[in-house]
């Protein structure tokens, strides 16, 4: 990961536009753009690869930290909005609010933020899964009620009350840290921060499982009952395994939405969270760096596709989830064992096997 973002910075500054080994600057974007992908599906594996949570609902996670993030964007715009209001936001202008709401009472704090993008996602988490992992709510009924979540929240923030910008949003960024967004220095700091970040999540992630509780999750999605058995508390170990992946996923939201420019309740659609999944399908289940080679791969297949046959990318994403789940069932990450064991037998051992 270092040695990619290595190389892309290189190709961005040091090899002109005519050059083969330029890096563009929307190139740049693009992939920052998909590392962010990259570490909402490393939430995702987290709870579903380990511990066997099928959430449908981190759409809701990824959103929540978007907002935190572009709350804190809108209040650096100052007076240089349409309207010229350098305490309230455009949108509010055009609702004729007054003041700005209690919520968005040290917005334009960078602390703020960043505590907002850590807790807003992670005390839903807490407060969801508190609620329903006491009372043993899994499998299918589950996810029903994780996508019930984030559908709720998306009707909620369409509505102009909830002073979010309603259908249009939260856009027209400006800064951020006070530098411009449309810099392409700006640019490519946002990627390799993107890179960074998603290198130190793969790391926590990496620890987590590996360690002791790690060890637990893993034994609750094999055989809860007996885990309980032995005396341990599963739905506190699922509580916790699923508030750092609600934060983890918070964190891609923050991310991503200087890199794109907007965030709105469009984000919270459950078919986006079905997508975060099918990028797990993919690269592999139970294997971190499978879930970021799924969300890479089919991140770029929804950029091809949407670009060439934008009306068949939905048929070509469910046909790839059919495929994966029949021939692939480990995923892409499931075939490097495959190849390695088939490259490293011996002509004795074949002969013996033969």
């Amino acid at each position: 990961m270092l040695i990619t973002t290595l190389l892309v910075t290189l190709g961005n500054l040091f090899f002109p536009e005519s050059s083969a080994f330029h890096v563009s600057d929307y190139t740049v974007s693009l992939l920052g753009k998909y590392l962010c992908y990259a570490l909402l599906a490393l939430a995702v594996d987290l709870v579903w690869g380990y511990c066997g949570i099928l959430s449908l609902g981190h759409g809701a996670f990824f959103t929540l930290g978007g907002y935190a993030m572009g709350m804190y964007l809108m209040r650096q715009i100052g007076d240089r909005g349409v309207y010229g209001n350098p305490d309230l936001p455009d949108f509010m202008v055009f609702l004729n609010l007054t003041e700005l709401p209690w919520f968005w009472a040290g917005s334009d704090s960078i602390i703020w933020m960043v505590c907002m993008v850590f807790l807003g996602p992670g005390l839903l988490a807490f407060i969801f899964g508190s609620l329903a992992f006491r009372s043993r709510v899994s499998g299918v009924y589950l996810s029903i009620m994780t996508q019930a979540m984030t559908y709720a929240l998306m009707l909620a923030f369409f509505r102009n009350e909830m002073g979010f910008g309603g259908n249009n949003g939260l856009t027209d960024f400006k800064e951020i840290f006070g530098f411009s967004l449309q810099s392409p220095s700006t640019k490519l700091g946002l990627f390799i921060a993107t890179a960074i970040a998603l290198s130190l999540a793969y790391c926590v992630c990496h620890f987590i499982v590996k360690s002791k509780m790690g060890r637990v999750v893993t034994a609750i999605r094999d055989a809860e009952n007996r885990v309980r058995f032995v005396g341990y508390k599963p739905e506190h170990y699922k509580v916790w395994i699923f508030v750092v992946s609600a934060m983890l996923a918070g964190l891609a939201g923050a991310l991503y939405v200087p890199q794109v420019g907007i965030i709105n309740p469009g984000e919270f659609s459950p078919l986006n969270s079905i997508e975060m999944v099918i990028w797990v399908a993919v690269g592999g289940r139970n294997s971190l760096y499978g879930a970021i080679i799924g969300a890479i791969i089919v991140s770029y297949a929804k950029t091809r596709f949407t670009a060439i046959m934008p009306e068949a990318w939905l048929f070509a994403l469910g046909g790839l989830f059919v495929l994966v789940t029949l021939l692939l069932p480990k995923g892409i990450a499931g075939l490097i064992p495959s190849i390695k064991q088939k490259f490293s037998k011996t002509p004795d051992s074949m002969e013996q096997n033969s």
